[in-house]
């Protein structure tokens, strides 16, 4: 199989490399600089909101997402040397490219499965780098990282037209950004599921008025024990949550969500 560089990478690499010679790490300390003057440690040194505009005016923005019309437009293949060298400034490159997660997965999720109206609300601010997401997976009781042992549930409501999530959350990637407007939440609809059955479950989304408190409009992935990873992707549908997200400063996270589909 050949891995070498295609023409596009190649020109890509030569403009990044230079980006991060004559940008980022002179940025470095005066990141650091400013960051130890911050009043809290989640706070956004100013010198990060130079580097965007200038990696933005110079096309190395986005680079991640393989849609054209939301991204560069790239291969994994084509990608993959370009995250290599973002990750040699790990704290700046990869924010000032807007290539930084979880923002990179959310948005791969927005932009291949949310409707008109979400890409407008979370989808777009968050490709202009206005914005933060959190995506929230792990949970105390259980080795998270099999999304099968996932325990928050996610039920339809007796009326038949809300669903409820329950569940606990901490460790959750993002939340304590002053930024982040929008979770993105993995729980199951299914308490039965079949650890066989590799098609996608459950995602929920919840969006952040405050970085610590739930607000408004979001969105919920709705899957069903007989779904297939296509008929998943296309419940994608708009939801209202209200709610509350309590003891954040200990990085945990107790939730009851009303979700109207």
């Amino acid at each position: 199989m050949d891995f070498a560089f295609d023409a596009r990478t190649e020109e890509l690499r030569e403009r990044l490399l230079a980006f991060m010679e004559e940008y980022v790490y002179p940025a470095e300390p005066v990141a650091a600089e400013q960051r130890a003057r911050l009043a809290s440690p989640w706070d956004t040194p100013a010198v990060f909101g130079e580097l965007k505009a200038e990696a933005r005016r110079q096309g190395l923005w986005n680079l991640f997402l393989p849609s054209a019309e939301h991204g560069a437009g790239l291969t994994n293949l084509q990608y993959a040397p370009l995250a290599e060298i973002t990750g040699r400034s790990p704290h700046l490159a990869p924010t000032a490219t807007n290539c930084a997660a979880p923002d990179t997965g959310n948005m791969e999720l927005l932009a291949q499965f949310g409707n008109e109206e979400q890409k407008k609300q979370w989808l777009e601010p968050l490709l202009a780098g206005e914005i933060r997401s959190a995506f929230a997976m792990t949970e105390p009781e259980v080795a998270s990282s099999d999304a099968t042992n996932i325990e928050t549930r996610i039920e339809r409501s007796a009326e038949g037209d809300e669903y409820v999530v329950t569940g606990r959350k901490w460790f959750i990637s993002g939340a304590m950004n002053p930024d982040c407007r929008i979770f993105i939440v993995m729980g199951k609809t299914d308490p039965q599921w079949n650890d066989s059955d590799t098609g996608t479950k459950t995602i929920s989304g919840t969006s952040m008025a405050t970085p610590h408190v739930v607000g408004a409009a979001a969105l919920y992935l709705a899957a069903h024990p007989d779904s297939t990873p296509a008929q998943t992707a296309s419940a994608l549908t708009g939801a209202a949550t209200s709610g509350a997200v309590t003891n954040p400063s200990a990085g945990t996270a107790n939730k009851l969500l009303k979700v109207a589909p």
